[in-house]
């Protein structure tokens, strides 16, 4: 699976097998985590065997199941850019989780951050999480807004690499689906805002991941 495929493929998963990550894959994501860290200034962290962070009336009515093991999203709270940092490293993340076999779910508000294990300075503040492990199932696709919504360029006029941007952009996961982004060329250089809302700043930084990754350009 390369990484238009795993764009692809990848959707939110709730329901998840008692089952914990193998070493192999633990190790996988330890590596990619620090990496992506040292590169941007996160303190991203991934959390195995901790079932009580997920333990919560909102997480049962949210329908999730045996959510043991999250990526903490965590950063300093002097970060400007913080939300939309996070957003664009967890999802580097989440799809290469998606093409170890592993699945996940982005999580803003569904669990106990006073639970949380992760370990987070004085100076940081966790932004969300990420449910990961094995799906009991693969979710399903997200339905979309048409591409008039989100692109004032005409599918007619789209470069190669841009179209396939915006369609991976398309696919990106966002908070309740409202995919509040707007996507235009200027000049030749691709241009990705995000509208006013909650967690919009996560969505603008998953969008940018999605369409850098399989358009080859940097946004």
């Amino acid at each position: 699976m390369d990484i238009k495929e795993a764009i692809k493929e990848r959707h939110s998963v709730r329901y998840y097998k008692d089952e914990p990550i193998s070493e192999q894959h633990r190790a996988e994501l330890d590596v990619l985590i620090s990496q992506c860290n040292e590169e941007s200034g996160l303190s991203m962290q991934l959390v195995v065997d901790d079932p009580e962070c997920f333990d919560t009336l909102l997480a049962h009515y949210g329908m999730f199941k045996n959510v043991k093991n999250y990526i903490a999203v965590v950063g300093p709270k002097s970060m400007a850019d913080l939300d939309v940092r996070g957003g664009y490293y967890g999802q580097k993340v989440v799809l290469a989780a998606q093409m170890m076999g592993l699945n996940t779910c982005w999580v803003a508000g569904t669990y106990k951050r006073g639970k949380c294990k992760a370990d987070i300075a004085g100076n940081e503040k966790i932004v969300c999480v990420i449910a990961i492990g094995y799906g009991e199932n693969q979710g399903t696709k997200h339905k979309s807004k048409p591409l008039s919504k989100i692109c004032d360029i005409p599918e007619a006029d789209m470069p190669v690499w841009f179209k396939n941007g915006v369609k991976a952009a398309m696919m990106a996961p966002t908070a309740m689906n409202q995919q509040k982004f707007f996507i235009t060329l200027d000049g030749k250089e691709p241009v990705i805002t995000a509208g006013r809302g909650p967690m919009t700043g996560i969505d603008l930084g998953i969008v940018k991941y999605n369409f850098e990754a399989a358009s080859g350009h940097r946004v």
